[in-house]
């Protein structure tokens, strides 16, 4: 891999370490407010709300400009939700805005890897960016449980710059004051990312032209005999890894009596197992061999429901990699092929953002209904028994769609598994 390459893994590892770190922060602000535990999962409802609204634009601006830029001007707009946050601005809207630089940075990460690396490099690529968000998820998690620790937060509030007076206060202010210094990090490396000389595409001068494209192409990729599988499955991933991201956090407390700097740090052990699934996925798994990891979707389902029986730190730290793990292995492969065909479909940015909307939209609905769950007094045990045959089911419907696909459609997926095998760039 070139310079270009790993100069937009570190703008996307200090952009994503950023986020992971900031939703620790954003939940020690509600609860310092004494807000009710079901409105926690919103901060996630409220941060991808962006990616599901603006889904149709923001495809068609990652493929106005070069997409050093785009990652620029977002990383921008985050600063600027986290200053919302040091202004006391209520917690959900500020984070809003974080996702609203975040929608418009994730079709720019994403699409630049098929502009500029031939289709043989894209899973081992997405390994690499896969690998690398989710070491900054283990890092951000970490690294925002550890800066609203009592003990660091005090050290933090105590730090006073001579003749300047501000308004932080609390472990969750001085947390937030130091991850915009880690946005502004990521904004220096998005000045150097390469710009691919990729011919960009002009917005449509009417609104809703950007909207009939959008749908148009969202047609064209569930309409695609491979696109669809792929796409349903990480739909389907993320919405449930949101999910399990808070459902970590009240396990925690419930089985392992954790508070949150802690729950954060097990977070963390999720994501290192994610991160090692994916490493041995881009390893491993050629872009036609994608469709043969399902299966360890389903099993990642059927092994969620024995948190429930986990009371020791000893035991759940490895079931969380190896769930992880699982987590890791099958949803990189599956990006790519989702990549590679959305890209061969209608291009790189417009592609993504298709992706995103759907993918924004389970979350958007997976974390409304944990949350309805929790406040309709369900315990986190049957919370945690519902999801993971929730998962498995749902997995092996897909399992069971690409089989009969394959069936049905026998002449067109030979045709783009062969395509697959052996374009090159």
């Amino acid at each position: 891999m070139s310079l270009g390459f790993y100069i937009i893994m570190a703008a996307q590892f200090f952009s994503s370490l950023a986020d992971n770190a900031l939703l620790v922060a954003a939940i020690a602000l509600l609860i310092q407010s004494d807000s009710p535990g079901w409105l926690t999962p919103y901060l996630k409802f409220f941060f991808v709300i962006s990616y599901v609204v603006l889904a149709p634009f923001v495809g068609a601006f990652a493929d106005r400009l070069p997409k050093g830029q785009v990652m620029l001007v977002s990383n921008s707009v985050k600063i600027v939700g986290c200053a919302m946050m040091l202004f006391n601005v209520n917690p959900l809207i500020a984070y809003a805005m974080v996702g609203l630089g975040a929608a418009a940075y994730s079709p720019a990460k994403y699409g630049i890897l098929t502009e500029y690396l031939p289709p043989t490099r894209l899973v081992i690529a997405n390994g690499w960016i896969e690998g690398l968000t989710v070491a900054s998820i283990i890092l951000g998690t970490v690294l925002g449980g550890v800066l609203i620790n009592v003990r660091v937060s005090g050290m933090l509030l105590n730090m006073d710059l001579p003749y300047i007076e501000t308004s932080i206060d609390t472990p969750a202010e001085a947390a937030i004051s130091l991850i915009v210094f880690i946005y502004a990090i990521a904004a220096f490396f998005n000045l150097y990312v390469p710009n691919t000389g990729v011919p960009l595409k002009k917005l449509p001068s009417n609104p809703i032209d950007t909207l009939t494209d959008f749908f148009s192409c969202f047609k064209r990729l569930w309409a695609d005999k491979l696109g669809q599988i792929s796409l349903a499955v990480t739909t389907l991933f993320w919405g449930a890894g949101a999910t399990l991201q808070f459902i970590v956090i009240e396990w925690a407390r419930h089985n392992l009596g954790f508070d949150l700097s802690r729950a954060s740090i097990l977070q963390g052990v999720v994501a290192f197992g994610i991160a090692l699934g994916a490493v041995i996925a881009s390893a491993r798994v050629k872009l036609h061999q994608s469709i043969r990891v399902i299966p360890l979707g389903i099993a990642m389902g059927l092994i969620v429901p024995f948190m429930v029986l986990v009371k020791s730190i000893w035991v759940a730290i490895p079931l969380m990699i190896l769930i992880g793990g699982l987590a890791g292995f099958f949803v990189v492969p599956m990006n790519a092929l989702l990549q590679h065909r959305g890209h061969n479909l209608m291009g790189a940015g417009r592609s993504i953002a298709v992706q995103n909307f759907n993918e924004n939209s389970s979350i958007l609905v997976m974390i409304a209904t944990y949350s309805i769950l929790l406040g309709t007094g369900v315990s986190i045990t049957w919370v945690i028994i519902l999801f993971g045959l929730f998962v498995a089911g749902t997995m092996a419907m897909v399992q069971r769609w690409f089989t009969l696909n394959k069936v049905r459609h026998k002449v067109e997926i030979d045709r783009l598994m062969e395509i697959a095998r052996s374009e090159k760039h």
